[in-house]
């Protein structure tokens, strides 16, 4: 090609005009415009950004793993003809009423306060018509919530919020939260916005005030008080129900383990792409490990310690579809935990209220600022008009459609695998497409027999 048909440096007035064009222009991958942004907007304000949802950078995910579908070596089921088991029985070891599941898909504990009274009842809707369960969450025990849930986790959390022995006793199961995902070794947020009367008298709290719920329980320090505190807990319910206790991933080998040393009957991991309805957005995206890092240093403790499949390891964070599940129980997990992935199943960040997410500075499908109280969904908020909009007969037809989905696809995969119910996924099911995932996942590359950092 000739210089003549290349772009020519210009001279006089309009050379100055020659820097905005595109080839011209290189962003720098350090500060790139979002750290521009963030610096700019952390100097006007002096005040560190608080958001919801989880991590929003690249990561290692499920999807950097494949099923080994049976053909010569396997022998796959026959299509929908031959059974896959779902079903998955919690405690049944030490409680008197064990938790029976239908499917290995359950809600994770979203607050009162966070969501509206509508959005827990679709949730608890949603849920008992799947057979499966819904948590509380760090807001208490609500009639919508308790009222529309055939089987619901009472969350223990370091605030204690709505904490009282009859609500432990109307419980089907008691999750002593440790950590979260989004947040391991922080608290809990809820602003002053959404602390209304109802909110401010189930929590204990002055209406109107922002509040930061502490990062550890005031009542142990490790996990020899814990195992007291579990063994208390057990006889204020009379034995009736499971313990849990959930853990931010972070060191799972060891938080696992402890657990299990406590007393725990299930183990929940939830990894760093859990959701939360508002923290700071440096912990989201700096603190703890991905979900598929945490899921096999999880089952390794369990292992190591002789109760794999005995105390049940629950995954959390990030899952979204039915290859999500079957690959967390592929690599161990007796079950999983969802959060973000329900609340857009019952209409959040609904593309029907466009114009709003419009007002707000953002568009359907990224927003975030569950902190604010102004969810056009009626889903995040206290807003009596906002929440309105929130049909729990719709919204918990909408979430059992999404969690039968979830199951189908989970059980299309096991049978595959030639696999009769979905827990007797393994490993040797599964192979990695990038080095990271097989090294995080401890499965073999594709199409190799190697195993970063376990094998030659």
């Amino acid at each position: 090609m000739s210089d003549q048909n290349q772009p020519q440096p210009e001279t006089g007035p309009s050379a100055a005009a020659q820097v905005i064009e595109p080839w011209n222009l290189r962003e720098s991958y350090t500060y790139d415009r979002r750290a521009i942004a963030e610096i700019r907007r952390a100097a006007n304000t002096g005040i560190y950004r608080i958001r919801g949802w989880g991590a929003k950078r690249e990561l290692p995910t499920l999807d950097d793993l494949v099923f080994l579908g049976a053909s010569m070596s396997r022998y796959p089921l026959e299509g929908y003809r031959e059974a896959c088991g779902t079903d998955i029985t919690i405690g049944e070891d030490r409680a008197e009423n064990p938790v029976k599941l239908d499917i290995p898909i359950t809600i994770a504990g979203m607050s009162f306060g966070s969501l509206s009274a509508n959005a827990k009842e679709a949730l608890g809707r949603g849920a008992s018509e799947m057979g499966t369960s819904t948590t509380t969450g760090d807001g208490g025990m609500t009639p919508e919530e308790r009222g529309h849930s055939s089987k619901l986790v009472y969350q223990y959390l370091p605030s204690r919020y709505g904490m009282n022995p009859d609500d432990l006793r109307k419980a089907d199961a008691i999750e002593v939260v440790v950590g979260q995902g989004a947040k391991p070794g922080g608290g809990g947020m809820l602003m002053g916005q959404k602390i209304t009367e109802r909110v401010a008298q189930m929590r204990t709290l002055p209406e109107g005030i922002d509040q930061r719920s502490a990062c550890r329980h005031p009542d142990w320090t490790g996990p020899d008080d814990l195992e007291i505190k579990i063994i208390e807990l057990r006889e204020i319910v009379g034995h009736r129900v499971p313990i849990y206790i959930k853990v931010g991933a972070a060191r799972p080998y060891y938080d696992t383990a402890l657990s299990v040393k406590a007393g725990a009957d299930a183990v929940v991991v939830d990894g760093m792409q859990g959701g939360t309805a508002a923290t700071q957005d440096v912990f989201i995206e700096h603190v703890g490990i991905p979900t598929i890092a945490a899921i096999p240093e999880a089952v390794r403790a369990l292992q190591d310690l002789g109760v794999h499949r005995q105390v049940k390891l629950i995954a959390a964070g990030g899952i979204r579809s039915g290859a999500d599940v079957a690959k967390a129980i592929a690599l161990g997990a007796d079950a999983v935990s969802i959060g973000t992935a329900a609340l857009i199943a019952i209409g959040d960040n609904d593309p029907q209220y466009e114009s709003e997410y419009n007002k707000l500075g953002t568009k359907a499908g990224f927003w975030e600022d569950f902190q604010a109280g102004n969810d056009p969904a009626g889903i995040t908020t206290q807003d009596p008009a906002l929440a309105s909009r929130l049909d729990p007969i719709i919204g918990g037809r909408r979430l059992a459609n999404y969690l039968k989905v979830l199951s189908v696809e989970a059980q299309t995969l096991a049978r595959a695998c030639g696999k009769s119910h979905i827990t007797n996924l393994e490993p040797e099911d599964l192979a990695a497409l990038t080095v990271e995932a097989a090294a995080m996942a401890k499965v073999p590359l594709a199409g190799t027999g190697w195993i970063p950092g376990a094998t030659d």
